[in-house]
């Protein structure tokens, strides 16, 4: 049988940590089929992005059409769109899509590197946003699309307003980089879910944000409602950031395998 399907939109890392090579091992960890459009083509590595090359606009609509048009998708997720003129062409084409669609805004990559040209900001607000079932921003996302900046956990819910005003049906609000235990908080403007989790002690957290939009994208596709979907998604990266490992001299990335990996260790001889 074939299995759900997920689409990516996103850039590509060279060091396979974030980006589309994150997305693609999380869906297959996540026993999904993962397709992919590559936005744009970043030189990386664990020290850093070192430049990045988008691709044309007509070469991202033709992957999209090319996909779409035979395969289709149970969920797509966005990443890296590096333009205004790539945010909407895949906004434009997405509006057409019945399937969830989850965003993940980047902006800047895990050094700190910029992702998204400063003019393309306005276009994630009134193209992008407005066409997501899910927004995951993290706080320094939602102070770039919104201005509310976030100090405290007593912040996320005006953040989560702030975010839902701007057109996506739920919103996100990742408190990951606030101080104590990480707590995420999901709102529809209605009901609020906060999801907590043990903080790590482990420096290699390259791709947490690309693994934790692709992992919601890969349970939507498989039927789960989004309050299902986010929380094991929160369950499947906190386990990812745990088993983290060292690459190169910077920053490792997560292991988005290691859940086979717990499988083997503890499979009896």
């Amino acid at each position: 049988m074939t299995p759900p399907l997920a689409l990516t939109v996103a850039g590509s890392d060279s060091g396979g940590g974030a980006g589309i090579q994150a997305d693609l091992k999380t869906m297959l960890a996540l026993g999904v089929h993962g397709m992919s459009v590559v936005a744009a083509v970043t030189a990386q590595n664990s020290l850093g992005v070192q430049g990045y090359w988008e691709l044309p606009p007509e070469a991202v609509r033709a992957q999209l059409d090319s996909v779409l048009s035979d395969i289709g998708a149970d969920a797509v997720k966005t990443g890296m769109l590096a333009s205004s003129a790539l945010v909407e062409t895949v906004a434009e084409v997405l509006a057409g899509v019945t399937a969830p669609v989850v965003v993940d805004p980047v902006g800047v990559s895990k050094h700190g590197d910029p992702l998204l040209a400063p003019e393309a900001v306005g276009a994630v607000r009134t193209a992008l946003l407005p066409v997501a079932t899910v927004a995951t921003p993290n706080l320094w996302e939602v102070e770039q699309l919104t201005g509310v900046k976030v100090v405290d956990e007593s912040g996320l819910h005006e953040a989560a307003e702030a975010v839902l005003a701007l057109g996506p049906r739920w919103a996100l609000i990742k408190g990951g980089h606030l101080p104590g235990a990480p707590v995420d908080l999901l709102s529809d403007g209605t009901t609020e879910y906060r999801f907590a989790a043990e903080r790590h002690d482990n420096r290699h957290t390259h791709g947490t944000g690309c693994t934790l939009a692709s992992a919601i994208a890969s349970h939507l596709a498989r039927g789960e409602d989004v309050v299902t979907a986010v929380r094991l998604a929160k369950e499947y990266v906190t386990g990812a950031i745990a088993a983290g490992f060292p690459l190169g001299s910077g920053i490792g990335p997560v292991d988005h395998g290691w859940r086979s990996r717990e499988s083997r260790l503890n499979f009896p001889e």
